[in-house]
């Protein structure tokens, strides 16, 4: 049955045959790893996310300023900044992916519908540090390269790769690759409902086989973080929670100090 990555999927395809992510020239940049930066945390692993829009809450924040909003988040204490660059549901951009890394120096997560090298290369040139892969835009068999190549072909960039996702089978697959994180998404991409007890099924009495693992989507208050960690979630991607709050800065530092 078709869910919403389906509609995500298409709408990335256009994307790259429009040329959306080719001319961008490389930027300065020092790398910094993610993987360690959670290691390292002794607060909670907030991973804080640029999020102008969302295809379930719409327009969350108008006339985005990248910078200021990476500064204040780095501020709060966030280990790492997750940017949106798709255009068109989540109204993201490369520019921002830009703004970002020339305003902070902890790790950046690119996250866009990724399904082609070509994105993998804005990436890099872009400045990102990480990038997300979704475990089932290759089950599908939607993207030309097999997971494992695309794996590889990121690290040969210099980019750490989040792989997404969303049940349990895609999980065990998930830890089995050369991913440097797995994510779980406890979004339900037909209904587009959130539920935080698709973590705790997954992670229960799971082997995480040494890998650190990103809790996504749905987490609103310290209390959803605490759920999360309490279940083996190492690291809390969170975006529109932050982006609402008229405090940045102080947002996220709530959602550091909750453990």
């Amino acid at each position: 049955m078709a869910d919403f990555l389906d509609i995500l999927v298409k709408n990335a395809k256009e994307n790259v045959k429009n040329g959306y992510y080719e001319g961008l020239s490389k930027i300065t940049k020092i790398n910094v790893s993610l993987r360690r930066a959670i290691l390292e945390e002794k607060r909670a692993a907030v991973i804080a996310e640029i999020k102008a829009a969302s295809p379930s809450a719409g327009i969350i924040k108008e006339r985005i300023k990248p910078q200021e909003i990476a500064e204040s988040m780095e501020k709060g204490g966030a280990i790492a900044i997750s940017v949106l660059t798709e255009p068109n549901y989540f109204k993201g951009s490369l520019a921002s992916l830009v703004a970002t890394r020339e305003s902070v120096k902890i790790p950046i997560l690119m996250k866009d519908i990724i399904l082609n090298p070509i994105q993998l290369e804005a990436a890099m040139k872009g400045g990102a540090d990480v990038v997300l892969l979704i475990k089932a835009i290759f089950d599908r068999g939607y993207c030309d390269s097999k997971l494992d190549d695309m794996i590889s072909l990121a690290h040969s960039k210099g980019l750490e790769v989040l792989l997404e996702s969303r049940n349990k089978k895609e999980f065990n697959a998930a830890l089995d690759t050369s991913a440097d994180l797995v994510g779980i998404n406890n979004r339900d991409l037909g209904s587009l409902k959130v539920n935080l007890n698709v973590t705790k099924k997954i992670l229960q009495g799971i082997n995480k086989k040494g890998k650190l693992v990103v809790g996504e989507s749905g987490i609103n208050t310290a209390a959803d973080l605490n759920f999360l960690h309490k279940y083996g979630a190492d690291a809390f991607l969170i975006g529109s929670a932050i982006m609402k709050s008229a405090n940045i800065e102080e947002k996220v530092k709530e959602f550091v100090l909750a453990i």
